[in-house]
């Protein structure tokens, strides 16, 4: 497996879909990275060479944020807006949707499973 920005990439697939593998290159980034050092998308990651990877390595460290800067980035952002007490930074405290979204239905992948909360106690014969 070729080791790519401190990643390690499937080696059996076209190099343009295995960097996607590392945390912060898209499918745009991949195409822009491969352009700039010259290597066809359709090449599959195992065929690269040594100097190739580091190649692709050197410009992903020279350009990008990726891995564990980008995921010590994004974390102190959502911290920083809880500091400031905003309105997205209550939603990330409550772990609710931040942009936007109905929570009525459809939220379950920010709130979780759900809770059951029992029913009102209907009191035979009255209205």
């Amino acid at each position: 497996m070729p080791r790519i920005a401190g990643t390690d990439i499937p080696d059996n697939k076209p190099i343009r879909i295995a960097l996607r593998y590392v945390f912060g290159v898209g499918p745009k980034i991949a195409e822009d990275l491969l352009q700039e050092v010259g290597i066809e998308g359709h090449v599959r990651a195992n065929t690269l060479t040594e100097e190739q990877c580091a190649q692709i390595s050197n410009v992903i460290e020279a350009k990008f944020l990726v891995e564990g800067a980008l995921r010590r980035q994004i974390s102190q952002n959502i911290g920083r807006l809880r500091d400031i007490r905003c309105y997205r930074g209550d939603r990330h405290r409550r772990g609710l949707p931040v942009r936007g979204q109905r929570t009525q239905t459809n939220a379950r992948t920010r709130k979780g499973r759900k809770k059951t909360v029992a029913g009102k106690k209907g009191v035979k014969g009255q209205k």
